[in-house]
């Protein structure tokens, strides 16, 4: 009973990640919104997740795993049912905060309480195996369930979907989980914590707002300016903080920066580039919503199905192979979608999506395993959380960038195809690029003895990742 609730937590979570893409051409009709609200849409629900992700699990290791699990699914439930009812943008995007909320405190715990209850590692592996898989379901899932229920009732059904899986897990949950906490557990870094939102938001506030406001907009560059002071003062508080969220020690490991630097960039390019799959489809080749969500479906499929096998790769090949082709495959395939026009019919078009998907799927679990193995055994789940938020900073700023260039291209005189064309054209390469950085820099390391099973991750492929490299090793 433990495995169900914690898997359908952690679908509830994922499935929310894809399911709001496919609805973004129905809210900007009927909330009367323009790009800018899209983006904020999107990133207000990413941006809390990235920085709350850390201390998350830490909650859950101080103040026990099933409350905090618990209190995760009535935030990110209730929320839902506000961002049903919201009759703004505004209030839209306040419920998008405490979604956010919500699942940086369920995610992190679900795992935590599955690690709890299975300390053998080999029954372990296999149940976190099946936590990724319906992780996997809910990605998958999200574009059609998107499409189809706003296509039949408008965008607010696909936050009502989360009403009764919640309720379903709260009841089944207070009744079958059992309560468990680390009494050793660091002590929450709460100025780390503020600061770190604050600086991200800020920054995100200058780069979706820029393209309206004007790049020069005293508000703007004030936005920049309190993002570059508050990025300082989070160094400054992390190098003094004796139990510090972001350890900066472990950025001397050239592996351990290397693969975070290039995950940040698998964020912003994914995230960012997805956020525009339903809008080029509806707007520019004018499917339906419906439509729009099944033709997204290549991506997230192809993710689904080669995710499983990344960590294999990687344990028989290396990290910086299989990473390094997967990023060049992305980076191939975003260039190839920045080619697409109005006119291109949809067989030209779905292996393009494939390939991005394929491409990302290969970097993942790897890009977090290459981060595990470049720090001590013990300190291995706090290496795959980092991994987890630099991979959602990147989506945040990927969402906010390749927006702004769309505004920018817009703003100039240039169609939304147009600027569709170079979000997908930047992102592309922007991959590229990282996929050489990879492959002159992501050296394997040798594998820490008993580096295997670290006790608490948020990236489940990783965990598998390196066991498998561990063990291979041997």
């Amino acid at each position: 009973m433990l495995l169900t609730v914690t898997c359908l937590g952690q679908f509830m979570v994922l499935l929310d990640n894809t399911i709001v893409g496919a609805a973004l051409p129905d809210m900007q009709h009927r909330l009367h919104t323009q790009l800018t609200g899209l983006q904020w849409i999107v990133d207000a629900y990413v941006l809390l997740v990235a920085m709350l992700l850390l201390s998350g699990g830490i909650f859950a290791d101080r103040f026990g795993r099933k409350r905090v699990y618990l209190t995760g699914v009535v935030v990110f439930t209730a929320a839902s049912v506000l961002c049903s009812l919201a009759p703004s943008v505004g209030w839209l995007v306040a419920g998008r905060v405490l979604q956010g909320i919500g699942a940086a405190a369920l995610s992190p715990a679900s795992l935590a309480l599955l690690a709890a209850a299975y300390p053998v590692p080999r029954e372990r592996i296999k149940a976190i195996g099946l936590w990724a898989g319906f992780s996997g379901i809910g990605l998958a899932a999200g574009p059609v369930a998107g499409g189809v229920l706003t296509d039949a009732f408008g965008w607010s059904a696909i936050f009502l979907v989360n009403l009764p899986i919640g309720v379903i897990l709260l009841l089944v949950g207070l009744r079958h989980l059992e309560e468990a906490r680390n009494p050793s557990a660091p002590a929450i870094d709460v100025p780390g914590t503020v600061l770190s939102v604050l600086a991200v938001g800020a920054l995100t506030y200058g780069l979706i707002e820029g393209g309206a406001r004007g790049w020069t907009s005293p508000v703007i560059l004030g936005g920049f300016a309190a993002a570059v002071i508050l990025f300082a003062a989070f160094v400054a508080v992390e190098a003094r903080c004796s139990a510090p969220m972001l350890p900066l020690r472990l950025f001397r490991q050239r592996l351990f920066t290397v693969s975070n630097t290039a995950m940040i960039v698998v964020g912003f390019a994914l995230m960012g580039s997805s956020f525009f799959f339903s809008q080029f489809f509806v707007y520019v080749q004018g499917s339906s919503i419906l439509r729009a969500g099944l033709q997204t479906l290549p991506a997230s499929l192809a993710m689904v199905i080669v995710s499983p096998f990344a960590g294999r790769l990687a344990a028989r090949y290396g990290f910086r192979i299989v990473v390094t082709t997967g990023l060049a495959l992305a980076g191939l395939g975003l260039l190839a979608l920045g080619m697409v026009h109005a006119d291109t019919g949809y067989g030209n078009v779905w292996w393009r999506l494939g390939i991005v998907g394929i491409g990302f799927a290969l970097t993942m679990s790897p890009l977090t395993g290459a981060a595990i193995e470049a720090v001590s055994p013990q300190e291995g789940g706090l290496a795959s959380g980092i991994s987890s938020t630099t991979r959602q900073i990147g989506a945040v700023l990927g969402v906010a960038v390749l927006g702004a260039i769309v505004r920018t291209r817009q703003s100039g005189g240039a169609s939304f195809e147009a600027g569709i064309d170079s979000a997908f054209v930047a992102a592309g390469a922007i991959t590229l690029a990282t996929a050489v950085f990879t492959g002159l820099w992501l050296a394997r390391s040798k594998p820490a003895e008993g580096s295997a099973a670290p006790q608490r991750s948020t990236d489940p492929d990783a965990i598998i990742t390196s066991n498998e490299a561990s063990v291979n090793s041997r």
